[in-house]
């Protein structure tokens, strides 16, 4: 039946191979090129195989339907539409990050009260049920009034509803008062902020007129602690230039604020961070290597009986060890933007994700769904909808298709635009891919070589609770 493999390139005479479905199995050389030229496979293997649906020996309808049923279940979040809707209620923001991907002011820019009931309409509009719904900025804090507003509308609305709704919060967490704590408090709110390690990196990563950022997250993130619960607040680091020389003290920090969990983020191509690409950008490869070292550190702090999960790891090892679909809008085919995800821009625009609004404000609005006044069907049937159908299903993409890791993968098109113009890259030179592959590749090896400790620890992770920054909150 058909199979994809690939060769692990750190594993040598060793092949990954993939079902339709996305199961995986580790071949040696001889047992590949037995299984691709039909020959005799020993009964061990061949159950396996079969087990799979990656051969088929007796009843061919059977597997076909048992096939069917796995890619259904993997498929699964298409039922829903999209969950996660982000409202940017101001772009206003008193940080100045080197790498920040939001076209962020110094003042004004709100969403207005008709924008905000505009896009409550489209939310109810939408036909999931479970509903997470994030509010993002600039910082959301310094609109709280306009956060305050559609809370309130959407907790209205939703007594006839009666969805299930969650509200989470990017924030910096710097401007948190009582106010806001009683608020965030009283309406279960999540938060997320970012934490890019010791005060050195953090505070050259993202610089305040005060040189105190990294002093002010941390007594955000304790008082937010102190009130939400400190499963409430969530935090990531954006890798710089800067952090690739320090693997370890990132994540050691993490692990001294108490901190069961680390989001290591690349550097993203859009909106300031496009603009200062040649002082900070890096190529797949040193990601990878800081990500290898990182990872081994939490590793090994997890065989010390000190509980840390990296999260992006967990996500890749879900793919793999799971039949579910991934939570993570990013990791999804057909791709999470617009099918997964709808962003109500401050200024009333629509766009099929976070990235989509970043590439309008560097000038190209091909995510641009609409306007908040048009209709979710109007939205959903718009030209941007239609470029995503076109370029956001990896399975059918060049150099996609044919790869092992497509099941557990997603294709980005907005990266694809903002780096080439075009929504399906080359795949060959993509950063994307090249940092994909090896991701994936470090976890079927992890998977295939390491000690038994380890291997319960990526266990866990794959089987354990969804991380805050799944987004589409499983």
């Amino acid at each position: 039946m058909p199979i994809r493999f690939s060769r692990l390139r750190r594993s040598p005479g060793h092949f990954v191979a993939t079902s339709e479905a996305g199961e995986a199995m580790l071949l040696d050389e001889a047992s590949l090129s037995a299984l691709a030229a039909g020959r005799p496979l020993p009964e061990p293997l061949a159950r396996d195989l079969e087990a799979r649906q990656m051969i088929v020996r007796d009843n061919g309808a059977l597997a076909a339907r048992l096939l069917a049923t796995k890619l259904r279940t993997r498929k699964s979040f298409l039922r829903g539409g999209p969950a996660l809707h982000i409202f940017v209620v101001t772009l206003s923001c008193d940080h100045s990050c080197k790498y920040c991907q939001v076209s962020r002011t110094f003042g004004g820019a709100r969403m207005s009260a008709e924008t905000a009931s505009a896009a409550v309409d489209r939310l109810f509009e939408s036909p999931a049920r479970d509903l997470t719904v994030e509010f993002q900025g600039g910082e959301p804090l310094l609109a709280l009034d306009v956060v305050e507003d559609i809370v309130r509308m959407i907790r209205r609305r939703n007594e006839d509803e009666r969805r299930t709704i969650r509200f989470t919060m990017t924030s910096t967490l710097h401007h948190l008062d009582d106010h806001a704590l009683e608020f965030l408090a009283r309406e279960s709110f999540h938060l997320s902020t970012s934490l890019d390690g010791p005060a050195d990196i953090h505070d050259a990563n993202r610089p305040l007129p005060s040189k105190d950022s990294h002093a002010r997250t941390v007594a955000g993130i304790d008082r937010a602690r102190a009130v939400l619960g400190i499963d409430a607040v969530a935090a990531l680091t954006t890798i710089t230039r800067r952090s690739l020389e320090a693997p370890e003290a990132v994540v050691d920090e993490y692990v001294r604020l108490g901190f069961k969990s680390i989001f290591l983020r690349p550097l993203s191509p859009f909106g300031f961070a496009s603009k200062g690409a040649k002082r900070q950008s890096y190529d797949a490869g040193s990601f990878l290597t800081f990500y290898e070292r990182a990872l081994q550190r939490i590793l090994e702090l997890n065989a010390q009986g000190i509980e840390i999960e990296e999260v992006y790891a967990s996500l890749l090892l879900r793919g793999i060890l799971t039949p579910y679909p991934s939570g993570y809008v990013d990791l999804r085919s057909p791709v999470g933007a617009g099918f997964g995800t709808l962003v109500y821009n401050y200024d009333g625009g629509v766009y099929a994700s976070d990235e989509g609004r970043m590439l309008a404000e560097m000038g190209d609005h091909a995510l641009r769904l609409g306007h908040v006044d048009e209709s979710y069907a109007t939205l959903m049937t718009s030209d941007a909808m239609q470029l995503l159908a076109a370029s956001g299903l990896a399975e059918s993409l060049p150099g996609c298709s044919d790869c092992a890791f497509v099941h557990y993968c997603g294709p980005d098109p907005a990266r694809a635009l903002s780096t080439t113009g075009v929504p399906v890259d080359h795949k060959a030179s993509s950063d994307h891919c090249i940092r994909h592959t090896g991701l994936f590749e470090l976890m079927f090896d992890l998977l295939h070589h390491d000690d038994d400790r380890t291997i319960a620890t990526l266990y866990r992770w794959a089987h354990g609770r969804p991380s805050l920054r799944d987004r589409a909150a499983v």
